[in-house]
């Protein structure tokens, strides 16, 4: 019997149908061990010697896994194409080599698609482990963990509310909260355009001034309103004929086929996917033999592919789609290991599988590999000068007309910015037409700042800077979401307060290790390892040499001595220059303070000097612009009609607040964000919270309305029901609140124990566990559950379109974070017992 080791459960079975009997296929579902988050799992004074722990759900598997390995008479690790695949299949042998069950024959094969052709030709040609790909592993491994364990405890310490750093997920937020700092500083420029409507043939058509005055108009050279009506007055005046057209053939060759990057980038544009549900659709489709291995930086496609491709066009399109010579891509990945096949589908005659999301993202990834093997497009762009009688004054259109679509026929790559005059249609025209001027426009215009970074964005600047890999881009993107670093507003990020306070830091602190070029210069040397051209050891040496030193110097500062370092570091973001030349820092409220940033419990606030005289906060993020600059810090509202006492709305660093009277016993209410326009009479709406709609007609006990840490509720005796705005807290009347309390206790939330509940869709068997799995409504949206762990859906993932395996792996890995920190918690020491007083002891002198 031969045991054959894959990463899950659908490319086992899938495998298993193309072997014969002699075959047995299990699966690891993925990593089966890790470095144990604690300190001295990677010791540098001995080799860099790594602690590895199996992870406590894969306890029965690996069980399952030694059982066979024990009477089987060859081990075939057949994981995945690449450095992880490799790292797994190396940690399964080690595993085995430990429990006394690894057979005398061990082979690795690798494939990058799960077809019958590719498995059995792989099968054919097995090789042994790639030591170069392990070392590469296990040095990424170790440079991670020592970076987040050495890094993690200094921000803990010295920056409240910090949660971690990480390698290349630092670098990734630098590159985000810079771009704030240019939108931020971006200083906008006046400019105007000029522009006919013409008219020829009944076709219309703009040409936009080019030349005034016998002087070239370039976007920006027009900058006052009175310039711009003057040259609208000129075009109006004059009368403009064609004064030459220039026509160029141009040829668009088709893109390459997908890598792993350019499938992000591309399906965010298109399908407004994020990255990590990409790679998760992926997957799936790689483990149903729909596609090739997709994490890749290759552009090529196997011979037969090509074949296949060509002969898809030809059936599909006539001969003048296919070029005389097939399409020859080459690869720009510096690490010729990882160089693998471009993502393509198995079989070009396919061009549906699956449904939805799966059936989006197929048909993208089919029909970029087979517009790559298409003829180019030819396309005529033409050029239009239109002038005056003088000469002075000319007008320009431009245009193109598409004379062969080729592989613009089936596929068009898309663009962050879609305006293109060039696109336009032109009537046609020749030299000294004189076309109809219908109307003259002069429009103002602002250059715009850079655009934030959308995760297509963001993953296609990483890959040009050369940090991380693009393997590595999903879980990257994901940390900084789920650090609540950044939050994405219109599918693009924004730096949180937190990621800006910690990206502040790291430059100040540690610039070298947050600096795009050294990243990205030890990225390529932990890819010469992977080449077989650099010693792990070494490159791991030289990076602990300056890093340990730095973060011990950083340690020994006292907080104080951080802030005040920050607050130097900062002070352009937090104390810019004022245009009418006074103080940034001087206090806005009392007139005499000084402001500075201040470190508290939760995090970086900017405070007056005058404390506690002067109680004046702000958050760190509203920064020091004109607008926090002439805020005074208190806004009296009026004065409450019973008690007499100030309604006052301040500004605090949560964020604004109403207050009713001073001092200990005044009372204080947050404003909501959708609370609308602020007056007194919402304000002592707010101060009165929580407000008392009646008894239940049920129970007789109280229902209140009420707004908390995640938004106005419902309340009654001990159960809650959201509301969805502030208005509803004081709207709601007696029979809205049974009805959503009813609705909350059937629908939201954990099931009570014995409650009888409809699961909106049964999913079916796991496929490792054959328990049964349902897709749920709870309180805080959509999850699964197979009645022992419960796994919420990401927002990315469509609950219509959830498949049984999408689900299982949702409950696998909340399972194995679960174990992860029982495992993590040290057990309860059993009381020891009570000793008996000891005896006093009195010497003789």
């Amino acid at each position: 019997m031969q045991l054959v080791i894959v990463e899950s459960p659908a490319k086992a079975k899938t495998i298993e149908k193309y072997l014969g009997r002699d075959y047995r296929v299990l699966a690891s579902y993925g990593h089966i061990r890790d470095l144990p988050p604690k300190d001295g799992s990677v010791d540098p004074d001995n080799g860099f010697a790594m602690e590895w722990e199996t992870y406590g759900d894969k306890a029965k598997q690996l069980k399952a896994i030694a059982d066979l390995s024990k009477t089987a008479d060859r081990l075939i690790l057949a994981t995945d194409p690449d450095r992880e695949g490799e790292a797994i299949s190396w940690h399964v042998q080690e595993v085995l080599k430990k429990r006394k069950a690894l057979p005398k024959e061990v082979e690795r094969v690798t494939f990058n698609a799960i077809t019958k052709a590719a498995v059995t030709e792989a099968m054919a040609k097995p090789r042994q482990l790639d030591e170069d790909l392990i070392d590469a592993y296990r040095a990424r491994r170790a440079l991670d963990y020592l970076v987040g364990f050495t890094l993690s405890p200094v921000l803990w310490r010295k920056l409240p509310g910090a949660k971690s750093a990480g390698r290349v997920q630092s670098v990734a937020l630098r590159l985000i909260v810079d771009r704030e700092r240019e939108i931020e500083t971006f200083k906008a420029q006046e400019y105007w355009s000029v522009f006919a409507d013409m008219e020829q043939d009944g076709t219309a058509f703009q040409a936009r001034l080019v030349r005034f005055k016998g002087q070239k108009i370039d976007r920006l050279t027009i900058g006052k309103a009175g310039d711009a009506q003057a040259a609208k007055a000129a075009v109006e005046a004059g009368r403009f004929s064609v004064a030459s057209v220039e026509t160029k053939p141009l040829t668009r060759n088709p893109p390459p086929p997908f890598t792993t990057s350019t499938l992000q980038q591309e399906a965010a544009r298109k399908l407004g996917f994020s990255a990590s549900h990409t790679m998760r659709v992926a997957q799936n489709l790689y483990e149903d033999g729909a596609i090739t291995y997709m994490r890749t930086d290759g552009v090529q496609m196997d011979g037969s592919a090509i074949s296949a491709a060509r002969g898809a066009i030809a059936n599909r399109y006539d001969g003048s789609y296919v070029p005389d010579k097939p399409r020859q891509y080459q690869t720009k990945a510096k690490n010729a290991q990882e160089a693998h096949e471009a993502i393509r589908p198995t079989d070009f005659s396919r061009d549906k599988v699956g449904s939805g999301d799966h059936a989006r993202l197929y048909d993208l990834i089919w029909k970029r590999a087979l517009a790559s093997q298409m003829a180019s497009a030819r396309i005529e762009r033409t050029t239009v000068e239109l002038e005056d009688g003088t000469g002075q004054t000319a007008l320009r259109a431009t245009g193109q007309v598409v004379l062969f679509p080729g592989y613009l026929a089936l596929y068009e790559e898309g663009r962050d910015d879609a305006d293109d005059e060039d696109s336009r249609r032109l009537p046609r025209l020749s030299q000294g037409d004189a076309p109809v001027k219908k109307a003259v426009h002069a429009e103002q215009h602002f250059t715009q700042p850079p655009p934030r970074f959308s995760e297509a964005s963001l993953v296609k600047r990483l890959e040009e800077l050369g940090i991380g890999r693009p393997s590595t881009y999903a879980s990257i993107l994901q940390v900084l979401k789920d650090r609540e670093y950044v939050r994405l507003e219109k599918n693009r990020f924004i730096p949180e307060e937190s990621g800006r306070l910690l990206t502040a830091f790291l430059e100040r602190f540690f610039e070298r290790y947050v600096s795009y070029d050294f990243t990205a210069g030890l990225e390529e040397e932990l890819d010469e390892i992977s080449g077989g051209r650099a010693e792990w050891q070494k490159v791991l040496e030289a990076f602990w040499r300056d890093f340990k030193p730095k973060t011990a110097e950083v340690m020994e500062q006292k907080p104080s001595d951080i802030t005040v370092a920050l607050d130097e570091y900062l002070a352009p973001f937090l104390f810019p220059e004022r245009e009418d030349g006074t103080d940034p820092r001087l206090c806005p409220n009392c007139k005499a303070g000084k402001l500075a940033l201040r470190g508290g419990r939760f995090g970086a606030f900017v405070a007056c000097s005058n404390y506690p005289e002067c109680k004046y906060t702000r958050r760190f993020a509203q920064g020091g612009g004109e607008e926090t600059a002439n805020d005074n810090g208190d806004e009296l509202l009026g004065q409450d009609p019973d008690t007499g006492q100030d309604v006052t709305r301040k500004s605090g660093r949560f964020g604004p607040y109403v207050q009713l009277g001073e001092g200990k016993d005044a009372k204080r209410a947050s404003i909501p964000k959708d609370a609308g326009e602020l007056d007194l009479a919402l304000a002592l709406k707010l101060l009165s919270l929580p407000r008392t709609i009646g008894a239940h007609p049920e129970t007789g006990e109280p229902i209140t309305a009420s707004i908390g840490r995640y938004g106005p509720y419902l309340a009654h005796n001990g159960k809650y029901a959201r509301l969805g705005s502030t208005a509803e807290v004081f709207e709601t009347g007696m029979n809205a609140a049974v009805v959503k309390l009813a609705e909350a206790a059937a629908g939201g939330g954990r099931p009570q124990r014995g409650a009888s509940r409809e699961p909106l869709r049964v999913l079916g068997a796991h496929p490792r566990t054959e328990a049964e799995i349902r897709l749920m409504e709870g309180r805080f949206g959509p999850y699964v559950t197979d009645g022992a762990t419960n796994a919420t859906l990401p927002k990315t993932v469509a609950p219509e379109a959830l498949t049984l395996e999408e689900a299982a792996q949702l409950l696998d890995a909340r399972a194995a974070a679960g174990a992860a920190k029982k495992k993590g918690r040290a057990a309860p020491k059993k009381a020891a017992a009570k000793k008996a007083p000891a005896k006093k002891v009195v010497k003789k002198v």
